[in-house]
């Protein structure tokens, strides 16, 4: 792992050819991935770049079969975009493109199954119950503390999570996940502070602190809310940075994500870190927190996104 970002090596456009901007498509995260997709589009015309935007809502294959890419980057929040779907077509048809690759994006947008990853690796995120039929909810939520985050597993940008502080109000919560998603969770509530930590290749960007006005760091406040507040650098003792750092790419690497990604963060009263989840393919709108903690490391939001693209000729 390197702390330090290189810059970008400024490839030629012409070495990087046609590129396809990847976005909309069908998820509960359209809105956020439309703003992504046309950030990224004017970025790489700024650079030069041959550059055209794809909505992959509808017949993507088509689409992206007519436009006939060198590479495509990937702008898609959520199903379809963001699990493996897009990238095996990519695959398929032989176009280089950003970020992760089928099983890493797969299994990053499942929470479920990240997190059994994470446990088998020893690596610190918090305890959790799956929703089945016979799933004592009382006895389940006493196990968990008595607090918990109730999370569709393939769900991104915190839509249809709801935190959960009397069993009253469980079954409510989880219908509304389930009303999203046929996995549902139970995890434990982490009560302190919120961190995200971005990763571009081997490099590991500044963490962010989040601190939101609402109940958690839901879709208003990444998206919508100007009282939302993000502090990097973070505040943290070197030691402890240091540490978030090291937990935040560990998971990033065990689940075989590459490129580019982004990796939630909680602390306890105690300060002990616990990992959420990894985003394959972290918004990169005005509110976002990638180009946030890019600029912390010097590195300008066209500056951030070529060097995304640069991650493909790898490919």
């Amino acid at each position: 792992m390197n702390s330090k970002v290189a810059k970008s090596s400024n490839a030629l456009p012409t070495q990087i050819g046609r590129v396809g901007v990847l976005l909309g498509g069908n998820s509960a995260e359209r809105e956020v991935s439309l703003r992504s997709g046309e950030a990224i589009f004017q970025a790489l015309l700024a650079n030069g770049v041959d550059a055209i935007k794809i909505d992959t809502a509808g017949s993507a294959i088509d689409k992206i079969r007519a436009a006939n890419l060198d590479r495509a980057f990937i702008a898609l929040h959520g199903p379809g975009g963001e699990d493996g779907r897009i990238q095996a077509l990519l695959e398929y048809l032989a176009i280089p493109f950003t970020g992760s690759g089928v099983q890493a994006s797969a299994i990053a947008m499942d929470k479920w199954r990240t997190k059994q990853i994470w446990r088998g690796e020893g690596l610190s995120t918090p305890e959790y119950v799956v929703v089945e039929d016979s799933t004592d909810l009382a006895a389940s939520f006493a196990a968990l503390g008595g607090k918990v985050m109730v999370k569709p597993s393939h769900e991104g940008s915190s839509i249809g999570m709801s935190k959960v502080e009397t069993l009253a109000a469980l079954g409510d919560a989880i219908e509304r996940a389930s009303a999203l998603d046929t996995t549902v969770i139970l995890e434990r509530l982490i009560e302190g502070p919120e961190y995200t930590v971005a990763i571009l290749g081997d490099q590991v960007l500044p963490p962010i602190r989040l601190e939101a006005a609402n109940t958690f760091y839901d879709y208003d406040a990444k998206y919508h809310s100007n009282e939302t507040r993000y502090l990097c650098p973070c505040g943290l003792p070197e030691q402890q940075e240091s540490e978030l750092k090291a937990l935040a790419y560990a998971g990033f690497q065990s689940i075989g994500c590459k490129g580019w990604g982004r990796v939630d963060v909680m602390a306890d009263s105690a300060g002990k870190f616990y990992m959420l989840e990894v985003n394959t393919v972290p918004g990169m709108t005005d509110h976002s927190l990638v180009p946030m903690a890019a600029k912390v490391a010097g590195l300008s939001f066209d500056q951030l996104v070529m060097q995304i693209l640069e991650g493909s000729l790898a490919s």
